[in-house]
């Protein structure tokens, strides 16, 4: 289970996301200064430690590194998610809380995402599973 990013490493983190290519530090930097004051050292240091901890994987560019996000943002949501769920001692009572406090948006899109894990070779069957 990844650990959850912290403040800055989610913002570098949203950029190589976003941007879905591989990214210098200067690109990260330059567009992390339109929001606040940062260095340059910094920005590289929180990319080299999302590096160590796998998060994004990195090639020789000159003296310089190019990054990539190895999995995507949603993958990344999903994983925490599932860590969330995987520690209550009462994951049916967590699922109904969780769907509790979604909005109509939210709802519309699990039953959009239950359509699509279920397939078509058995139609409803998550769905009414989820429901219970």
């Amino acid at each position: 289970m990844p650990r959850p990013l912290g403040e800055l490493e989610d913002s570098v983190m949203t950029r190589v996301w976003k941007w879905n290519r591989p990214v210098t530090v200067r690109e990260v930097l330059e567009d992390l200064q339109e929001e606040r004051s940062i260095a340059y050292t910094t920005v590289m240091t929180v990319l080299d430690n999302l590096h160590q901890k796998g998060w994004v994987r990195r090639e020789a560019e000159g003296r310089a590194y190019r990054y990539e996000a190895v999995s995507t943002r949603a993958a990344y949501a999903a994983a925490l998610m599932n860590e969330a769920w995987s520690q209550s001692d009462n994951p049916a009572a967590a699922l109904v809380a969780f769907f509790g406090m979604m909005s109509a948006e939210q709802r519309e899109a699990l039953s959009d995402a239950m359509r699509i894990v279920q397939g078509p070779e058995n139609p409803g069957s998550a769905v009414r599973a989820a429901e219970r």
